[in-house]
């Protein structure tokens, strides 16, 4: 048996080196380099399935509770028909159930956004804040103040803790450079928020503290659903309010202008028509974040203020209307 030129070493002995594929194989030298490729296109895949899985399966409870609204309809539309003596309630339950369900499927959402994909989009946000508030040596101090159109309050991050604030005029910004109020003034994500919670709302805003907490909460909890739990401890005597928060759908509330905190101090901004001064802290073992609103006893705005100012703006728009009179007066 002969063997080949590559066989043989520089003296002419045969080369007894020989290469093992399967060694090569078990040290992971010829791993193929498309693998973690051809893994990320596959959960790629997976996740857009996951994704839209998610979307039908949501569309169909949806059309799942339309079905059983018309059915119910349906029924006691044939139950009418069976008992004449009942006949007006009785149709009056169809027409309740069948426009419901009418209803129920043609307004079905046709997209969802996760709450992570939210909370992602607000995490760069808050941290690009807070890294500028850094930048110009601000405090911590979170203060909501009134403020004119078209927003009714802003978040005022002041360079020192002052007790005297901005007023309205003084809040173009968002950098303030007077010598007495250097500082942020931003537009707060609770605004928004509470143009919407106020839209929805089906009574007036409470102007007093109490049953003003109970709405905002609500509105969390209910509305928005920015928290699995949210219950309100007021305090009236020292003017603060602490809104004890369980399950974030957006993570940590101590962020830069969380939006749970905006929204709340938002509300209270514009329900009591003072300055609120906003601390978050952890929880206990009853709930995950504690969310105090403070506002000044020594203030001069009353707390009715906010409610007559919104009345009078409102008045103004419509045209200002017919001058009310007296009974008697001449």
């Amino acid at each position: 048996m002969s063997a080949s030129n590559s066989d043989l070493d520089d003296n002419g002995n045969l080369d007894e080196t020989t290469t093992d594929p399967d060694a090569d194989r078990a040290d992971g030298s010829d791993e193929d380099p498309l693998e973690p490729a051809a893994r990320a296109e596959l959960l790629a895949a997976e996740n857009k399935r996951l994704r839209t899985e998610y979307v039908r399966a949501r569309q169909s409870q949806y059309r799942r509770t339309a079905a059983g609204l018309a059915l119910v309809g349906v029924v006691t539309a044939l139950g009418a028909v069976a008992f004449p003596d009942g006949r007006e309630v009785l149709f009056a339950l169809a027409a309740v159930g069948l426009f419901g369900g009418v209803l129920t499927y043609y307004l079905t959402p046709g997209t969802f956004v996760a709450a992570d994909v939210g909370e992602r989009i607000y995490a760069a946000m808050a941290a690009n804040e807070a890294a500028i508030a850094g930048e110009l040596g601000l405090g911590d101090d979170r203060i909501y103040v009134p403020a004119g159109e078209p927003v009714d309050a802003h978040l005022y991050v002041p360079q020192q803790s002052t007790d005297e604030l901005p007023t309205p005029d003084e809040l173009d910004g968002p950098f303030l450079t007077e010598p007495d109020h250097r500082g942020l003034s931003l537009e707060p994500t609770g605004g928004t928020l509470f143009e919407g919670f106020e839209r929805a709302l089906t009574e007036e805003l409470a102007t007093a503290p109490a049953p003003l907490a109970t709405q905002l909460a609500d509105g969390l909890v209910e509305q928005f659903e920015l928290a699995a739990g949210a219950e309100p401890d007021v305090d009236v005597q020292s003017g603060r309010v602490t809104v004890a928060i369980t399950a974030s759908a957006f993570g940590a509330v101590d962020r830069f202008d969380h939006p749970i905190a905006s929204f709340l101090a938002v509300g209270f901004v514009i329900g009591l028509g003072r300055p609120i001064r906003l601390e978050v802290t952890p929880g206990d073992e009853r709930s995950d974040w504690l969310v105090t609103c403070r506002w000044d006893d020594d203030d001069e705005t009353s707390v009715g203020t906010a409610a007559a100012t919104r009345e009078e703006i409102a008045h103004d728009e419509d045209g200002g209307g017919n001058e009310r009179t007296e009974p008697g007066a001449a």
